[in-house]
């Protein structure tokens, strides 16, 4: 039973101001980031948690100052084991950190590959860094009060990261991830409204003539070959290019997918005649990486809305 747990802790807080009308679950989740989704859920079902002195369900809105009461077994770990991986950090604030993935790293663990991805390194540095705590002091027995502030410092420092979009594991470049559930939920948003500007640059096999164009083929998968490629019933997808530079035998181009079908740059490049160098599976040519990098984001800031632009050099990305 869960409540017999060996390693069971009652802890107890307040709900932060500014998270709006937040589900009990995804509040938990928010805060115990090393925990399992599935086992605060069942906390949740079994009584072990209280809103208020009440027991509740999993779907209830919490308000700010809304007190929880939960007993946990903190030993309890999730799938996604933290690793001490070394990460190209290009810009973080307490609402988000920006990474520059590395090509060959998976972003998320898979059923084959749980180690050595992008969560992995990301939830081991985020949960490593000492981040300054801000909530008051909401109870006045001194001796339960310093036990609350040990076991609310111990979890709030836990921070699950948010993955709002996904680059391939061939694939280098930028991305933006959510250090809470308010701040994923903003930045999901902004995504799916396409306020979000995603460039990427690639370096492709022959000379290019026009400077610059768009390709149209519409993209869907082929279940016998397990492959995502231009098909006639496919749906509609949109690759905006811009030549950098260009050689007898190779041009380097700016990408821009308008829409965001899987594989999508890859495709469209290598069914206009100049694939990807790297994408081998599409006819480019052998080289010891993908050359197709995500060089630039911008997107306005979830919390400030103030408008933030990051780019990479793109000079030394594929290598001379």
């Amino acid at each position: 039973m869960l409540g017999q747990a060996t390693q069971m802790q009652r802890l107890a807080f307040q709900v932060e101001s500014g998270l709006g009308r937040i589900r009990l679950d995804e509040y938990l989740f928010s805060r115990f980031g090393s925990l399992s989704r599935m086992y605060l859920r069942e906390l949740v079902k079994t009584n072990q948690v209280l809103v208020n002195g009440e027991y509740t369900n999993v779907g209830v809105k919490l308000r700010e100052k809304d007190f929880i009461e939960i007993a946990v077994d903190m030993s309890r770990g999730t799938s996604m084991r933290p690793e001490d991986i070394p990460l190209d950090v290009v810009f973080e604030d307490n609402a988000i950190i920006v990474i520059n993935k590395p090509a060959g790293m998976l972003v998320h663990p898979t059923h084959r590959d749980k180690n050595g991805t992008l969560l992995n390194g990301l939830l081991y540095y985020l949960n490593n860094k000492n981040f300054p705590q801000s909530r008051k002091d909401f109870e006045e027995n001194g001796e339960f009060h310093a036990k609350l502030s040990e076991n609310a410092k111990e979890i709030r420092n836990v921070m699950r990261p948010g993955l709002v979009h996904r680059l391939d594991k061939e694939t280098s470049g930028l991305m933006v991830i959510a250090k809470t559930v308010d701040v994923h939920r903003k930045l999901a948003r902004e995504f799916m409204k396409k306020h979000v500007e995603k460039k990427y640059v690639a370096l492709v096999a022959g000379s290019i003539a026009a400077d610059e164009g768009m390709i149209e083929a519409p993209i869907g998968r082929y279940a016998e070959k397990k492959l995502w490629d231009v098909k006639d019933d496919g749906k509609l997808s949109i690759s905006r290019f811009r030549v950098i530079e260009r050689s007898d035998e190779k041009t380097l181009l700016e990408l821009e997918p308008v829409t965001g079908r899987t594989n999508q740059l890859r495709i469209h490049c290598a069914s206009i005649g100049h694939p990807i160098v790297g994408d081998v599976q599409r006819g480019g040519r052998e080289y010891r990486r993908l050359c197709l990098h995500a060089y630039r984001l911008s997107f306005r800031h979830p919390n400030t809305r103030e408008h933030v632009a990051i780019e990479t050099n793109i000079n030394t990305i594929f290598g001379p």
